[in-house]
């Protein structure tokens, strides 16, 4: 059997590509939700919404989640 080689330089690359994508489509599906709850009259501007997001990590048994309440105003 043959010794792998981990190139955590390349792996952390990978990471933070990944992070960029999740970081820009969430802000793009957040901002296009709100915009057509907003014209439907369906949100109160006084609440903040709750924000989930959800990591799961095939292959490695993770499952992170972090909570944040984002403020309309």
């Amino acid at each position: 059997m043959t010794e792998q080689k981990f190139d955590e330089e390349k792996f952390n690359g990978e990471i933070r590509k990944f992070l960029k994508k999740v970081g820009i489509t969430s802000q793009i599906e957040i901002e296009t939700a709100v915009r057509a709850a907003l014209s439907r009259g369906e949100l109160d501007l006084t609440k903040p919404l709750r924000a989930r997001i959800v990591l799961d990590v095939d292959g490695l048994g993770l499952r992170h989640v972090v909570d944040y309440d984002l403020a309309l105003s």
